[in-house]
């Protein structure tokens, strides 16, 4: 299934998503400075043919619970052909920065993407589920360990709703066989340029010729 002329792809999630993108809703110009708006151009450079309309409504430190409370309003109510979502980076932080009492923990995070989603999918031709991700090569690392747990949820739930798996992790963790995390990330979370390109060629990669 191919994104047609005229149809839209609606780019969710949280800070990595947003990218100091314009509010409303993100469009245009107004994508933001990460890897909504390269994918965006590279759709545009490699299918002139097509008008694509690109959307982002990412918001820097949304948890998945965040997002649940605007997934009718910024999400469902935009009604996009396609919905790619990247969520889970700050309900794993989150546990490690935050003295706060409330934490998604992976049972809650679990129970409540399955819930987005199943709201979501009978109303979108193609659904997107892209890794959370940390920056690190240490397996044993913490939150490293942590992430990777939620990211192996998001792989279940790909597969339990249809939809296309994008392994950002793995992208990552292919970079890092030959350069430091300090050449992609300030903090192993927020990516500079070259790591926003490595998620946008992630997402080309595993959605294919779209």
């Amino acid at each position: 299934m191919f994104l047609e002329s005229g149809q839209t792809i609606l780019f969710t999630g949280d800070s990595i998503t947003d990218c100091h993108r314009n509010r409303p809703v993100g469009e245009g110009l107004g994508l933001g400075s990460g890897y909504v708006s390269l994918l965006n151009s590279m759709l545009a450079a490699g299918k002139p043919e097509r008008t694509i309309r690109v959307l982002n409504t990412g918001v820097g430190g949304d948890r998945v619970t965040d997002l649940e409370a605007r997934w009718q309003r910024e999400v469902l109510d935009l009604q996009p052909d396609w919905l790619s979502v990247m969520i889970g980076i700050n309900d794993v932080w989150r546990q490690f920065d935050s003295q706060e009492s409330f934490q998604v923990d992976v049972c809650m995070y679990e129970k409540t993407y399955r819930k987005l989603l199943a709201q979501a999918r009978p109303r979108v031709d193609r659904l997107v589920l892209m890794s959370p991700f940390f920056i690190e090569t240490d397996l044993s690392d913490p939150m490293r360990s942590m992430m990777d747990l939620y990211g192996g949820v998001v792989s279940e739930l790909a597969s339990e709703f249809d939809a296309l798996f994008v392994d950002v992790q793995k992208a990552f963790d292919r970079h890092l066989h030959f350069r430091t995390a300090a050449s992609l990330s300030d903090d192993r979370v927020h990516p500079n340029q070259t790591g926003h390109t490595i998620i946008a060629n992630a997402f080309l990669s595993s959605v294919g010729n779209i």
